[in-house]
């Protein structure tokens, strides 16, 4: 089959590194080029304000700038078990945890960046949960995240899976130097609506050198499971 081209924007309000997309949400934006659950594989940074060619090619989808390829994305069904769901009590008391108040490797990044205010960015702050191996934090979406019917927007559903699942490993691991997001898959169960009191949790699936990985996931304040991810991050540095 031939690629069809296309073409996506990454605006700064959704940085990560101060000059590039935030993981999770490059990889939703692309996503959605693809049917149903998909992984997505970052291979360069994701640049901002600028066109991203989308190529179609099959069922895949790849993503460059200026011949550079930036990521690729295919149709991965999860397989994932998710841990119990967190309390939305126990993930504000996790919240006052987070591990990186002050110096933050990235603290404008979109969804855990200290210094983003609720309406910028997402807030998301993990915290270990006392007890228990994984880490959380209350999510609840603006108006600014949400679309006309009042849903968190796919792309923002994939940003709030994504660095929950970092600090689902760094909360209890040791770790100095620089990390990136490497790949992440997703599956949406539902998404949230605008107010809806969610909680973010991740947690650690093992590390094998520079690759560390994770899982995470979106529950609703009675329980549900919304959506579940899978992380691959590289330790650079």
């Amino acid at each position: 089959m031939p690629a069809m081209a296309d073409s996506l924007i990454i605006p700064r309000r959704f940085r990560g590194p101060p000059e590039s997309g935030n993981g999770g949400y490059s990889c939703g934006v692309l996503a959605a080029f693809v049917s149903g659950d998909a992984e997505v594989t970052l291979r360069s940074p994701p640049p901002l304000d600028r066109a991203i060619d989308v190529a179609r090619i099959g069922e895949a989808v790849q993503a460059t700038v200026d011949g550079r390829l930036v990521a690729e994305a295919r149709p991965a069904p999860m397989a994932l078990e998710p841990p119990p769901a967190v309390a939305f009590e126990e993930a504000e008391q996790a919240t006052l945890r987070f591990p990186w108040r002050e110096g933050h490797l990235y603290p404008m990044c979109f969804v855990c960046g200290p210094e983003r205010a609720p309406g910028d960015g997402l807030c998301i702050s993990p915290g270990a949960v006392e007890g228990r191996g994984v880490a959380a934090a209350p999510f609840v979406p603006d108006r600014s995240v949400v679309d006309d019917r009042g849903e968190v927007r796919p792309e923002i559903v994939w940003a709030a899976l994504d660095c929950p699942s970092w600090f689902g490993f760094h909360c209890f691991n040791p770790f100095d130097g620089g990390v990136l997001l490497g790949r992440l898959a997703a599956h949406v169960e539902a998404r949230p609506r605008l107010g809806d009191r969610c909680v973010a949790v991740g947690w650690s699936l093992g590390r094998d050198g520079r690759k560390i990985r994770c899982g995470s996931a979106l529950y609703s304040e009675r329980g549900a499971l919304l959506a579940l991810g899978q992380a691959t991050w590289i330790a650079v540095g």
